[in-house]
């Protein structure tokens, strides 16, 4: 599911400056890691972040951590969530955010996506990651560091588990524009009950939520590339009923109104911007 992005006002993101290089995972791997995030960012003072639901998990891998609380460990995995999370952040951070599609989170990690889901976890629970981040940190250059995730990515999934085909069919279709669940369950020939079970199992969240999410992440993608449409344009064009609809939907899994996260025109902050970075 492309096109993700963090929402927050533009007058935060400009607080943060620093170094940050966007990377892509080699072709054989893009079903499962969406992109690679490089960051090396000076202490800029305390920030307070307000991240929407994401269609992907989130791996930051830290070599210099700054302090993020105690609620956030160091180097965590974010799973999927239902809600915006704010983190509170101090200090300067250098280090990698790992995005990973759900199929390459389930076998990466090897367990059910329920038990991450609204969950920030530290990546020690579920990986040995000491050699790997000892080699990133030491490494020449970011493009170095891009290939040797490359090869311990490829190596991990190969042996990982993989989601039950009717359940990434379900993830498939449900990323590539709206559908009911209804019908998505007659595709499969599941129950609808039964559709449920199993993809919140899986993926962590429910068909329709999932749905929700990767609407409105289309729908910021579509205002990033065009600026000059209206709300109820967008509206219309992203398959909400009205502009009320979208206002609603959009508070309810960012925390802010479209106007409220900074700018009318323009909402998606590029992945290379990560608030956990």
């Amino acid at each position: 599911m492309g096109g993700w992005g963090l929402v927050v006002p533009r007058r935060d993101i400009v607080r943060a400056p620093g170094e940050r290089v966007l990377g892509w995972p080699r072709p054989a791997l893009t079903a499962h890691v969406s992109s690679y995030i490089a960051h090396d960012l000076p202490d800029a003072g305390a920030n307070s972040w307000r991240i929407t639901p994401l269609s992907v998990l989130t791996w930051v891998i830290d070599f210099d951590a700054p302090d993020r609380g105690a609620d956030v460990p160091d180097s965590p995995v974010l799973g999927l969530r239902d809600r915006p999370l704010r983190v509170e952040q101090a200090g300067a951070s250098r280090g990698v955010v790992v995005t990973l599609t759900p199929l390459g989170s389930y076998a990466l990690f090897g367990i059910p996506l329920r038990e991450l889901t609204n969950s920030v976890v530290a990546a020690s629970d579920l990986l040995s990651v000491g050699p790997l981040t000892g080699r990133l940190a030491e490494a020449a250059d970011w493009p170095e560091r891009f290939r040797l995730l490359d090869e311990y990515l490829a190596a991990r999934l190969a042996r990982g588990p993989a989601l039950a085909a009717p359940v990434r069919h379900a993830w498939d279709r449900l990323s590539a524009g709206p559908v009911r669940v209804a019908a998505l369950a007659d595709e499969i020939g599941w129950s609808r009950q039964h559709l449920n079970a199993r993809f919140r199992e899986q993926i962590g969240l429910s068909p329709r939520t999932a749905g929700r999410i990767a609407r409105l992440n289309r729908v910021l993608a579509l205002v990033d590339r065009a600026t000059s449409r209206s709300w109820a344009e967008v509206a219309y064009l992203g398959g909400y009923s009205d502009q009320a609809h979208l206002v609603r939907e959009f508070r309810a899994l960012t925390g802010y109104s479209p106007t409220e996260a900074g700018k009318p025109a323009g909402l998606v902050v590029p992945p290379c911007a990560s608030a956990l970075s």
